[in-house]
């Protein structure tokens, strides 16, 4: 089975789903709001699932010569003692790759380049969203419009096809917490690949990249929308008494690099993931906090999902019954284990859990560790050539109620 689709936003999700789609015999059109295609700024970790998915895309190898392997490291307390360490190379051992280090820029350059020039429409926002016959929708944007046999909505956690598709849905909301973040102009002496470092309502962590350069984060716990004049001078006054490499981090980094924003979440969960010829991908379907950094790699397995299931399915409402049925359940899974790992990260501010926690982690044998890691990192995606008809349509959940048809 073939078409056209039309997909809503250019970010990672989106344009891996464009990628998949066009593998599978689709023809796609890409339409993104921003006038250029880029997201610069910061970095992201790859875990086994992320790449499985990128190399079923076909652009693995790219992505893995274009970043760093995450081997040493761990989590830390704020003096610099270690409360876990990183095995990497026994996680490679177990999925069959590490986790790797990549600017977010790079990655995304990479996408657009496995994609035709004409596929990419940009700095056109998408207007409205409707089915207009059983096998058509029509997606209006600022000067053109586009009918095609499906629209995948990967437009973000402010998702405005969502909002159209769900307007009783309370949408996102403020985690609590803040991020900042930047990549380091020049090289910095760094000891480990990746590290988090954990204190009372705050979080400092680091990615080492294949030049020398890093992307580091700070999670702060503050009310939603505070801004600081001299974000730079804010982190080194909260981060002073913080081990090294946090204050070389720090010197490295222009204060116009720095970005900030609060972290949402979808919180209350989508009953379904489509709508009538409609699919939701990404953050427009589960926004999550990035406590587990797998919000990108749940987008990528969205996207390889979605092709294989057009390719295997005879009709498009089959196909997208069975993404629904795949994706929501574990794509929720893991958004409340990120919620979780938050609390019981740096959210923690009580003394006796706090140090309730750390003992534990230090006592858990690194195997146990592990094992809690490939809960989400050891997927193994569908094959997008060669799919056959599966069977297990049936959209899970206990409701019984089929989704609403535009």
């Amino acid at each position: 089975m073939a078409g056209t689709a039309v997909v809503v936003g250019g970010g990672i999700g989106g344009l891996a789903a464009a990628i998949g789609l066009r593998r599978v015999g689709w023809e796609v059109t890409v339409v993104e709001r921003s006038s250029t295609l880029e997201d610069a700024g910061a970095g992201i970790s790859l875990a086994a699932n992320g790449l499985r998915a990128l190399d079923e895309l076909g652009v693995g190898d790219a992505v893995r010569g274009a970043a760093r392997g995450q081997y040493t490291g761990g989590t830390r307390t704020p003096d610099g003692a270690w409360l876990t360490r990183m095995d990497g190379a026994a996680l490679e051992q177990a999925v069959g790759t590490p986790i790797t280090g990549i600017p977010r820029a790079t990655l995304h350059r990479l996408l657009r380049e496995a994609l035709p020039a004409a596929a990419l429409l940009t700095g056109s926002d998408v207007r409205s969203v409707r089915q207009i016959a059983p096998r058509a929708v029509h997606v209006a944007c600022a000067d053109t419009v586009l009918d095609s046999d499906l629209v995948v909505a990967a437009d973000g956690i402010g998702s405005k096809v969502r909002s159209l598709l769900f307007p009783a849905h309370p949408g996102p909301v403020y985690s609590g917490s803040a991020v900042l973040r930047a990549i380091t102009e020049q090289a910095v002496d760094l000891r480990t690949d990746f590290e988090l470092t954990w204190g009372h309502g705050a979080e400092f962590g680091h990615i080492a990249f294949p030049d020398g350069r890093a992307e580091w984060h700070a999670v702060l716990d503050l009310p939603a929308g505070t801004r600081f004049a001299d974000p730079i001078a804010e982190l080194r006054r909260r981060f002073r008494t913080w081990h090294e490499p946090i204050p070389a981090l720090l010197d490295a980094t222009r204060p116009t690099a720095v970005l900030q924003h609060d972290v949402h979440e979808l919180r209350t969960p989508l009953p379904w993931y489509t709508v009538g010829r409609i699919a939701l991908l990404g953050d427009a379907a589960h926004a999550m906090t990035p406590n587990l950094g797998q919000g990108a790699c749940q987008a990528l397995e969205d996207a390889v999902t979605l092709a294989a299931a057009l390719a295997a399915e005879p009709t498009v409402d089959a196909a997208l019954t069975l993404y629904d049925a795949e994706r929501r359940p574990r794509s929720q899974a893991v958004a409340r284990a990120a919620r979780q790992a938050g609390r019981m990260g740096h959210r923690l501010s009580h003394p006796l859990a706090v140090a309730v926690r750390n003992t534990v982690m230090r006592l858990t044998p690194s195997r146990a560790a592990t094992r809690m890691i490939l809960r989400h990192h050891d997927w193994t995606p569908p094959q997008l050539n060669g799919c056959a008809p599966r069977p297990g349509n049936e959209r899970s959940g206990s409701s019984g109620q089929q989704p609403p048809q535009l």
